[in-house]
């Protein structure tokens, strides 16, 4: 089975993920640099997308069958 691309490796107290880490090339990212690498199309649009949850984007996996892209 294949590692998970992307994980959440920090939270608020609320459940927001707020820290990510790309277990490909180690890179720890803030939220705001995960949407960016997302929206500049560093991360394949087919697994993760940007979503406006109370107006602030969050990076989000596309819902499918796997676990392997899940984040969280």
């Amino acid at each position: 089975m294949a590692r998970k691309r992307v994980s959440v490796t920090r939270e608020t107290p609320s459940g927001r993920n707020i820290e990510y880490r790309d277990n490909y090339n180690g890179n720890i990212m803030n939220r705001p640099e995960f949407v960016r690498q997302i929206r500049q199309g560093s991360y394949d649009n087919d697994n993760y997308h940007v979503r406006l949850i109370d107006g602030i984007p969050t990076p989000c996996s596309n819902p499918d069958n796997s676990k392997n892209n899940n984040l969280g």
